[in-house]
């Protein structure tokens, strides 16, 4: 058999249902993943149900299901990430003050760098959006945002690396990308699959070029409408308290930037607020967790602090 179509692998996983003792093994395959795949396939073969190609499609199409999220490489997050990006743009201008924005890179890769993913295929990106909501973002792959009325709630460097490595945190854990649909990246993989040893064309380019739209849209919906789940912005909070006390910081500046939300932030509004649990229900998750306070040298820090952001 040269190839195997997916309305013949359709048809043909139809009939097998009614073949005895291989339908249940065989459903199990396609369902499970990679390993049951196998072991029907080679049940299939066993039983002449298949012949040599039909027994390896069944194996690689039900690999191909039991991948997700976690086979997507760097460089495929890395080019998922600029889009999600490049759709966050055209709803925010960006704030064109050059020696804000350094500062912003600046902070941001020394608790980047602090990170349990120091390193991504593009490196982390930091740019400051010329907007007077509170809000930050993380896309997938390190390119993080954060808006200048974000940046006015924040008094010291300290309170900026907190909010930059709350969003780092959300990279390390590849929160972005768990937020696409699991059916998506499944399809996805089961084209590649089927169609990997051919050229692409067609409708399958068609319908993987839909899937990855379709995949950033999920991740630009859960930064800017739906929100991460709570765990997950539990998650991001823990990671930022230990960034912080890595890189030197004062991992309590992440409650006083949290405090300083919950009396500015309205509740349900079109920002932070709509997308995030209550500041002070944060503040009641990490406070328990958070590392001693560690000594620091603030005036240094406040010189540079003022004279990147004070027009901010």
């Amino acid at each position: 058999m040269n190839s195997w179509s997916r309305r013949d692998f359709l048809a043909w996983s139809g009939k097998a249902g009614l073949a005895g003792a291989c339908a249940g093994p065989l459903l199990a395959g396609l369902l499970s993943g990679c390993k049951t795949a196998e072991i029907a396939a080679d049940l299939g073969r066993a039983a002449g149900v298949l012949d040599e190609q039909q027994a390896q499609s069944v194996a690689r199409v039900g690999t191909a299901i039991g991948r997700s999220f976690e086979d997507i490489t760097p460089e495929q997050e890395y080019y998922i990430g600029r889009t999600v990006g490049a759709t966050i743009l055209e709803s925010y201008k960006p704030y064109a003050d050059q020696g804000a924005n350094a500062y912003v890179n600046l902070v941001g890769t020394l608790v980047s760098l602090s990170s349990d993913m120091p390193e991504t295929f593009g490196g982390y990106h930091f740019l400051i959006l010329d907007s007077d909501e509170i809000n930050a973002f993380a896309a997938p792959g390190g390119l993080i945002f954060i808006t200048r009325g974000m940046l006015r709630g924040c008094a010291t460097e300290d309170a900026v690396a907190a909010v930059l490595a709350h969003e780092v945190g959300h990279i390390q854990y590849r929160h972005g990308i768990q937020s696409i649909q699991r059916a998506r990246l499944t399809s996805a993989f089961t084209i590649l699959a089927a169609e990997g040893a051919r050229t692409l064309g067609g409708a399958d380019l068609a319908q993987l070029t839909d899937i990855f739209e379709e995949s950033v849209s999920d991740v630009v919906n859960t930064l800017a409408v739906n929100g991460y789940s709570r765990s997950a912005e539990r998650e991001a909070d823990r990671a930022a308290a230990v960034i912080l006390d890595r890189a030197g910081y004062d991992s309590a500046a992440l409650v006083s930037m949290l405090e300083v939300m919950d009396t500015r932030l309205t509740p349900g509004g079109p920002d932070f607020a709509r997308t995030h649990p209550s500041p002070a229900s944060r503040i009641r998750d990490i406070r328990p967790s958070l590392p001693a306070a560690r000594a620091s040298d603030p005036a240094l820090r406040q010189q540079r602090f003022l004279a990147a952001l004070h027009r901010i």
